[in-house]
């Protein structure tokens, strides 16, 4: 089977959008307290554009914290389930390579879990434009950490069926490709934030299956590797209920 493309994979969260919206992990307050930290400046009051909205699970959260918040999504079952979740809150198609927002417009502009399906060349630069002088950019990942037994086994299964675990594929990835800044303008400081959630198997399950590496091997193949998963994972967590454990890889850079 030929590898699916970057492309391929950025798209096939429409067909998934429901999916993705019920049983994708949220994020932490302490993510978004280090934000402010860094950023020095609240959420409360200021002009927030998020970017890669998907469902809307952080923009939610960052409209939560007082922002005035814009999501910008690029795909059309995202947008629509966004629409369905968050009536309330304005979206507009786009994507990061060209934003479609004023020139220094936003106080901050953020991406979470949607830097890496930008181009950094043109994404980059756009955010720096469309930021005010003092404002930030923030871009995180919630990954997997590999020194909790069961995720290593558990990495190590979906690798030997798929390639590398959705989550920790990006352990440092996205982070990477972001330091490697193209302007050279963006000092970024990097922090992690550790945090867990406990689900019932059946969502633990669905959250996985709604990552881009399932959803491009089609149905039966993903139907069957998560078939066996569950056994694996009832001799593990014999109750049901799973917990599982993220770092939260953060990256924030202010603008002069």
């Amino acid at each position: 089977m030929t590898a699916p493309s970057h492309t391929d994979r950025a798209r096939s969260f429409n067909a998934a959008a429901a999916q993705y919206a019920a049983n994708r992990p949220s994020y932490p307050p302490a993510l978004f307290d280090t934000i402010e930290e860094l950023a020095g400046r609240p959420f409360t009051g200021a002009r927030v554009v998020d970017v890669g909205a998907g469902t809307g699970i952080g923009t939610a959260l960052l409209r939560g914290r007082g922002a005035d918040v814009l999501a910008v999504e690029p795909g059309d079952g995202m947008a629509a389930q966004f629409r369905l979740n968050h009536p309330d809150i304005p979206i507009v198609r786009g994507n990061g390579n060209a934003l479609p927002l004023a020139t220094a417009s936003v106080d901050f502009v953020t991406y979470a879990q949607a830097w890496h399906w930008t181009d950094p060349t043109h994404s980059a630069p756009e955010a720096l434009r469309v930021l005010r002088p003092g404002g930030a950019l923030a871009l995180w990942w919630n990954t997997t950490p590999l020194d909790i037994p069961w995720h290593i086994a558990q990495a190590q299964r979906i690798e030997r069926s798929f390639g590398n675990h959705p989550v920790v594929e990006q352990n440092g990835s996205g982070a990477r490709a972001a330091l490697t800044d193209p302007t050279g303008r963006l000092d970024f400081t990097r922090r992690k934030v550790r945090w867990s959630r406990r689900v019932p198997l059946d969502t633990h399950l669905a959250n996985l299956g709604s990552h881009s590496i399932f959803l491009v091997h089609g149905t039966e193949a993903s139907t069957a590797f998560l078939a066996e998963e569950k056994q694996h994972l009832l001799a593990a967590f014999p109750d049901g209920t799973i917990e599982e454990t993220y770092d939260v890889d953060l990256l924030v850079a202010t603008t002069s």
